[in-house]
């Protein structure tokens, strides 16, 4: 275990030299934030997939299919599947075009600087959320690999992934990206391989699989449509606006090459994101009655890999993790530096820009770290993180993207009806479909607002 141990941290070396190397060449804003706005197909498929095929994929699914079956699997890999090739067909090309810096940016453009800051305060938290949710499944491989605490082990990827993402920008992020994508699909395809071998070949492994655990649209006794619906729209419409895809797509040399990426990376991630939900349904044989389920797939490859292996395996997962982590950390600096900071200290020089964006950095580090100690599930987590703020976030985008209807007040209605519903709903009453009625709610106030909008502006002006 210690030489598999060291092989960890020596890949972990690997990673973070590439990150401190690449960034030498970071000399503005937009070099850190957009990689300079130079990303051909190749390197952006690998980025979107690589960024979004997280810990919730790999630790979390797996371990969701491991205890409720394929029904478990609706978050992912098919849900953010969706939602990238979405990104791809509708948004990647409309947002290219407007030349933003982030998702705020649009918000200021389209209605106004105090909206902007509104919608930074919604989509921060989500962010830093996701981050924690990478953290913790970080500390989770590491826990698993060394027998250490789990909190001690969290403690340890918080600090790795904050010095990691400091010193790397986008461009390190999306090299990085590349290298973590290739690793990933060896690991798991090796991990699979041995699953299957352990379960007597594709065949009898797949007849082993109970019938019931096949149902992707499961339902307990007091679930309808409405609730399948609300597991559906929460990864789609919770992260199709998320400013860690939406960099990548700000981030290409051409419209058509972000659009290209979307589509490729979301295919790329449903073929892959298949195999972490394979093998927590054969892991549920292989390995029954685990106490953390979460731990599916970092427990057979300590089983069934030799050593050598195993270190590949294990630089896979936390290749996953790394490629999210760092992008989730990117995107909440690039909002409170580009959107808040910069803005009220006025006109600086671009080494300072990034100096702040860096200092962003470390701060949302640090929140996502005590987040992180706060759960023992990742894959619940994720979930807060795709919904919190994201109704009334995805609907001002698609009102301001695609027409002319409304303006600044509909907007911040609009963002504060979806996240104070959405609170509410899954916090306060602890409803069976918040998100659904947030968005309800959010496009509700939008309309309203909107047709009274002109007479809002006689009075006064946001």
């Amino acid at each position: 275990m210690n030489t598999v141990l060291t092989g960890i941290l020596v890949y972990i070396s690997a990673q973070l030299l590439i990150g401190v190397f690449v960034s030498k060449k970071i000399k503005t804003e937009d070099d850190y934030l957009l990689a300079g706005r130079s990303l051909g197909l190749g390197l952006a498929t690998l980025s979107v997939f690589a960024t979004w095929f997280g810990a919730e994929t790999c630790i979390g699914a797996a371990g969701a299919v491991y205890e409720e079956g394929l029904s478990g699997a609706t978050l992912d890999p098919f849900g953010y599947s969706l939602c990238l090739i979405l990104m791809g067909l509708v948004f990647s090309i409309p947002l290219w075009r407007r030349q933003l810096t982030t998702l705020a940016d649009l918000f200021r453009q389209r209605y106004s600087p105090r909206v902007e800051k509104l919608a930074v305060l919604m989509m921060v938290p989500g962010t830093v959320m996701w981050a924690a949710a990478q953290i913790r499944a970080f500390g989770q491989v590491l826990s698993a690999t060394s027998g250490f605490e789990v909190e001690l082990t969290v403690a340890c990827a918080a600090l790795v992934v904050i010095v990691y993402t400091m010193y790397g920008g986008l461009m390190a992020d999306v090299i990085t990206d590349a290298v973590q994508g290739v690793a990933l699909i060896i690991g798991l395809s090796i991990l699979l391989a041995i699953a299957l071998t352990a379960g007597g070949g594709w065949q009898p492994s797949i007849a082993s699989i109970e019938t019931e655990r096949l149902a992707l649209f499961k339902t307990a006794e007091n679930e309808n449509w409405l609730d399948i619906l609300e597991r559906w729209m929460i990864p789609i419409g919770g992260s199709v606006i998320a400013q860690e895809l939406i960099s990548r797509v700000l981030a290409c040399r051409s419209p058509q090459i972000a659009r290209q990426a979307c589509l490729a990376g979301g295919l790329l991630y449903l073929s892959v994101g298949l195999i972490p939900v394979l093998i927590g349904l054969l892991g549920y044989r292989l390995l029954p009655g685990l106490e953390h389920p979460e731990q599916i797939l970092p427990q057979l490859a300590q089983h069934y890999l030799p050593a050598f292996l195993y270190i590949v395996f294990a630089g896979a997962l936390i290749s996953a993790i790394l490629s999210t982590v760092d992008s989730a950390l990117m995107a909440a600096s690039a909002l409170l530096s580009h959107n808040l900071i910069v803005p009220l200290l006025g006109t600086i020089d671009e080494n300072r820009k990034v100096r702040i964006a860096r200092l962003t950095v470390l701060f949302g580090g640090m929140a996502a770290y005590w987040l992180a100690l706060q759960t023992d599930r990742v894959h619940s987590l994720v979930e807060q993180a795709s919904a919190f703020g994201s109704a009334g976030i995805v609907t001002v985008v698609v009102f301001g993207l695609f027409t002319r209807f409304g303006g600044a007040y509909s907007a911040a209605g609009s963002l504060l009806a979806g996240t104070v519903l959405w609170n509410a709903g899954n916090y306060a009453f602890d409803m069976q479909t918040p998100y659904l009625i947030a968005l309800c709610g959010a496009i509700a106030v939008y309309s309203a607002i909107a047709i009274l909008e002109p007479k809002l502006h006689k009075i006064t002006h946001l």
